[in-house]
């Protein structure tokens, strides 16, 4: 039997951790209780679910109150801005997002402009971080919020959201930040970032999937989009997912324990991998700034190969994902990759790898081979010697 390709694609989503498995499996089993019900079982689910709170309050440095529990990412960053843009559509309907964002905040923003919405879509530098001197020139008397995320799926951008917070501030608009992504690999605190609103998806930090959580500052309201009994604080109808938020709570509990140490791990193991692929391919492109990106997560591009061939090539040995999709009528690249102007002959050739817990030197190293034999291979058979 074959082993398993080496997993290279974290930012996509993460394994169940141990801890984190072993800590939802008596709510699996045993404790199967609904936390709105008064009788015992009702009582150990509810206290679960507080317990978890607390833990990714903690994680967030917000208070528990502030904490709501969602099925991931997409549903928290709809719940801010479909929610709040129908509060204060007699306010004004402008909104303020970038051209990088995950298709979690695109889609909504598309959807509010068909119901007529103005949206601004802001552009990134080559680094694929937005101007907070742009943020504050695209603001106008009808801006009523500004989603800009905490680091890019893709090439790992942090965006300077500390810098928009301040801004946001100084015109009175609300900020909200998609850091799925963030969360767990980096210090996300609402108290420095000075958000509004933030979210976050269990699946990338070692939870299951279908959970995660969106932060509210105190004193912050939204439309609810899910109507029905008065869970959550009356902020988002229907029975909790107590299994998934057992195991977001704990998720939470150990990326706080092992986030200094996990940072150090990551980089260590993504500056060993583009040393490894730049050694072997010294024509190799790295998208984004190492100082201003996500330890984890390295962008690279392939002069003249097509990202989906090559991952094609590869994927029985390792997995990773691609910034292009390659169509009979041509190549059709990402947004983040589109709008950070990486010429053709490269962005066409993107590759995302990401690391994580898991990931080993050994796995690194292998990878590297097999990577660098097959670019070399798919250009051998691009331009064959004549």
């Amino acid at each position: 039997m074959a082993p398993d390709p080496i997993y290279l694609d974290y930012n996509a989503t993460t394994p169940i951790d141990p801890g984190v498995a072993e800590a939802m499996l008596p709510f699996l089993h045993r404790h199967f209780g609904n936390p709105s019900s008064s009788h015992a079982y009702g009582i150990t689910a509810a206290q679960a679910v507080s317990a978890a709170r607390l833990q990714v309050a903690d994680l967030l440095h917000a208070k528990p109150d502030e904490i709501v529990f969602t099925s991931g990412g997409t549903e928290s960053n709809n719940m801010v801005i479909q929610g709040l843009a129908w509060r204060l559509a007699s306010q004004g309907r402008h909104i303020i997002t970038s051209l990088v964002e995950h298709p979690a905040v695109m889609e909504p923003c598309y959807s509010l402009e068909r119901r007529g919405f103005c949206v601004s879509y802001l552009p990134v530098d080559g680094k694929g971080r937005v101007d907070p001197e742009t943020v504050s020139s695209a603001i106008t008397s009808e801006t009523i919020l500004i989603t800009i995320m905490h680091a890019n799926n893709e090439v790992g951008a942090i965006q300077p959201i500390a810098e928009i917070a301040a801004v946001a501030r100084e015109h009175g608009v609300l900020l909200h930040t998609d850091a799925a992504q963030s969360v767990g690999k980096i210090p996300t605190r609402a108290d420095e970032l000075g958000v509004d609103f933030l979210s976050l998806a269990g699946h990338k930090l070692y939870a299951p999937k279908g959970i995660g959580a969106l932060y509210i500052r105190s004193g912050r309201h939204l439309d609810r989009l899910i109507h029905g009994a008065s869970h959550e604080s009356g902020r988002r109808a229907g029975t909790e997912n107590v299994l998934g938020i057992v195991g977001l709570g704990k998720a939470c509990e150990l990326a706080a324990e092992r986030l200094e140490g996990g940072h150090g791990h990551s980089q260590a193991l993504r500056d060993r991998l583009w040393e490894g692929l730049h050694g072997q391919l010294p024509d190799l492109r790295r998208n984004g700034d190492p100082e201003t990106c996500l330890p984890n997560t390295l962008s690279v591009s392939f002069r003249g190969v097509d990202a989906a061939t090559l991952l094609a090539e590869i994927g029985d040995r390792v997995a990773a994902s691609a910034g292009a999709a390659c169509h009979a009528e041509g190549v059709e690249l990402s947004a983040v990759v589109a709008a950070m102007q990486i010429p053709m002959d490269y962005a066409m050739g993107t590759v995302r790898f990401s690391v994580g817990r898991p990931t080993t030197e050994a796995e690194v190293d292998t990878a590297v081979q097999v990577v660098s034999e097959a670019v070399q291979r798919l250009r051998e058979v691009a331009s064959p010697t004549r």
